[in-house]
């Protein structure tokens, strides 16, 4: 770009241009580099298309397969369009029987046990958060991990205020009848926000009560953080629970209280329940799997009261129905539905097929993306977030440690005192 454009012109006409571009041209000059990798161009930067979203896949051909990654615009042709295959970023690809715990501004965050043993084991656990549109990722140690007869949930969002991530660890009593026992849960509610790079207390001090029991279902829309839960002091002689909805403000990280509709607080277990995003509002999906069908209930939010109504009904007699992942920006269901013409010695890795379901017509589009094994479809956009951030850290202890190899990872781990919570 010629000298004689004043800077503050180069300026804006940069912030026009597409991400490709913005990571090519830090190589043009310092001023240029500086800018574009300065935290408020970061925060501050919007694509040239913001309309524009994208759906990430992640699907198995089998249990001992790495799990395939794509990526598909999320427009008018879907889902005639091409999918493209994502290389994963080394964290991410170094990763074994990894899940996703959540979606924020265009980041995504894994979860695993990070070591030579499955998920299940008791070695050290890692929060991994990948930039998709720019092949970045940073892994964070989660200290003081819970075990025995208590539990960690993890979760994942932006704060819309600062533009930082936040990796939110909660510890709750996993024994219902030990709820009235037990005075105090050891390190019940940390952060990690990625600026700081440790973990802390929240800011607040109203915490969920003990006998809330955190389920794995949980989205952040619109600035809080939602999980399924259910409340184990109301549990009747028939072993009904209460069911509800907790929040956790991503900038005030208040947590509080939502009621369900009376059909689903005591739908039985919340197994059958999950929550999603569509289109900034939070949604409730209750699957009755016996008749194949999935119910759609929005929440409406009136500031001090929410209120649930019922938006449609997923059903289509020709498919049987395994799961809801996502909603597209059109509003649209992206489903889990079963590979009727596939083999069955798969079992009990049930072949299946990902698809749209237009509410309207009840029309089924398959988008041509078999899996065996669990899928997970997340909605994004794109974000220069993690830009600033050295590739390849991982932090531990209020520390970030730059990696080359999965080895440097373990040999790291090695040093890390074991912390989790037994009992």
């Amino acid at each position: 770009m010629s000298d004689n454009v004043p800077f503050e012109i180069q300026e804006e006409i940069i912030k026009r241009l597409p991400i490709k571009s913005l990571i090519r041209f830090r190589s043009v000059s310092k001023a240029w580099k500086s800018l574009i990798s300065s935290s408020a161009f970061i925060a501050d930067y919007s694509a040239p298309h913001p309309q524009l979203q994208h759906l990430l896949v992640r699907y198995d051909h089998g249990h001992t397969s790495k799990p395939k990654y794509s990526s598909v615009v999320d427009d008018h042709t879907l889902p005639n369009n091409r999918r493209v295959s994502l290389t994963p970023p080394p964290l991410v690809n170094w990763l074994r029987d990894s899940i996703i715990i959540g979606s924020s501004h265009g980041l995504l965050c894994l979860h695993c046990c990070y070591g030579d043993d499955d998920i299940f084991s008791l070695g050290t656990r890692m929060a991994v958060i990948w930039n998709i549109s720019i092949r970045k990722a940073i892994a964070v140690v989660v200290p003081n991990f819970a075990y025995g007869n208590y539990g960690t949930r993890l979760s994942f969002g932006v704060c819309p205020e600062t533009s930082d991530p936040k990796v939110v660890k909660i510890t709750q009593i996993n024994t219902w009848s030990d709820t009235e026992s037990v005075t105090l849960i050891p390190w019940q509610v940390e952060v990690f926000t990625v600026s700081s790079g440790v973990w802390r207390c929240p800011y607040t001090t109203n915490l969920p009560r003990k006998s809330i029991e955190f389920s794995f279902s949980q989205v952040v829309v619109d600035g809080f953080c939602y999980w399924l839960a259910t409340d184990r002091s109301t549990i009747d002689p028939e072993f009904k629970a209460y069911n509800l909805i907790i929040s956790f403000h991503m900038t005030s990280e208040e947590f509080r209280e939502v009621n369900l509709p009376d059909s689903l607080i005591y739908e039985g277990s919340i197994d059958y329940l999950n929550i999603s995003n569509l289109r900034e509002s939070l949604v409730v999906l209750d699957q009755n799997t016996e008749e194949n069908v999935c119910y759609v209930w929005s929440m409406k939010d009136d500031g001090a009261s929410k209120s649930f109504t019922k938006l449609f009904t997923i059903y289509s007699p020709d498919a049987t129905l395994l799961s809801v992942l996502e909603f597209r920006r059109s509003g649209e269901p992206v489903i889990e539905i079963l590979d009727n013409d596939a083999d069955p010695c798969y079992v009990p890795y049930s072949p299946s097929l990902l698809a749209i379901y237009e509410p309207k017509s009840k029309h089924i589009s398959n988008l041509g993306i078999n899996g065996i094994g669990s899928f997970y479809v997340r909605s994004y956009k794109e974000t220069l977030l993690l830009l600033d951030q050295p590739d390849l850290t991982v932090y531990d202890k209020g520390k970030g440690y730059i990696v080359k190899k999965r080895a440097e990872i373990l040999s790291l781990l090695k040093h890390t005192s074991k912390q989790g919570i037994n009992r």
